[in-house]
């Protein structure tokens, strides 16, 4: 399973909330998807780490079932 914790992490750690993602031109909806666990593009994978300036480990994580 994967899990987005990481992101949530990092946004907090890096004080950047979904409004900060919004404005840098990161999809609302896309959030709201991730937050509900939802699977997604590696363009999306990308967009984050350009945006958060981070590795994909900061973004998700694998945690076997």
């Amino acid at each position: 399973m994967i899990s987005y914790e990481p992101l949530f992490r990092t946004m907090k750690n890096r004080n950047i909330t979904s409004y900060k993602l919004q404005k840098a031109g990161f999809s609302r909806a896309t959030y709201y998807s991730i937050r509900q666990g939802n699977s997604i593009s590696t363009n999306t994978v990308n967009q984050l780490c350009k945006l958060l300036h981070c590795n994909v480990s900061d973004i998700m994580e694998y945690i076997e079932d």
